[in-house]
């Protein structure tokens, strides 16, 4: 299990090399990668991201336990960054391997549904407007309870 909290950018090639690396098993790898965006009507400068550390690796480790507990996982990684980011650039990725897509693909969903909601990162915009907090959009949570049936 790959578990990283970082301020540099990622190689997603290289991520799954590495959790493929030795393996012989895996038929599947799902995978997201979620960039800053820029909405339109107020132009994004910079999103920055904050974090406790020790705090926040040890719950997107609770959320890769609950989602290895859930489906079929045979290794999975977890990559998000911190720090000051520009619109278009890389903020986190999931990449979930299993023997089948169908435990991939779920699994995958779940932590990204999971890491929106629960994981703790505080996200600050900065544009032409001044700085805002961001919070959770409605949507996000309605995601997130969905694995809760």
């Amino acid at each position: 299990m790959i578990i990283r909290v970082q301020h540099e950018d990622f190689d997603t090639a290289a991520l799954q090399r590495e959790l493929l690396a030795g393996r012989s098993d895996v038929g599947a790898i799902a995978s997201f990668v979620g960039l800053v965006r820029d909405l339109a009507g107020d132009p994004l400068q910079q999103m920055t991201l904050e974090h406790y550390p020790g705090m926040t690796e040890k719950a997107l480790e609770g959320i890769a336990s609950r989602a290895t507990e859930r489906w079929r996982v045979l290794d999975l990684a977890i990559i998000h960054r911190i720090g000051a980011l520009k619109p278009a650039d890389q903020i986190v990725l999931v990449m979930v391997a299993s023997a089948h897509r169908g435990d991939a693909f779920e699994a995958c969903e779940f932590i990204m549904d999971y890491l929106k909601t629960e994981a703790p990162f505080w996200k600050k915009e900065t544009s032409d407007r001044g700085e805002k907090w961001v919070e959770a959009r409605k949507s996000d949570i309605f995601a997130q309870k969905k694995w809760n049936s």
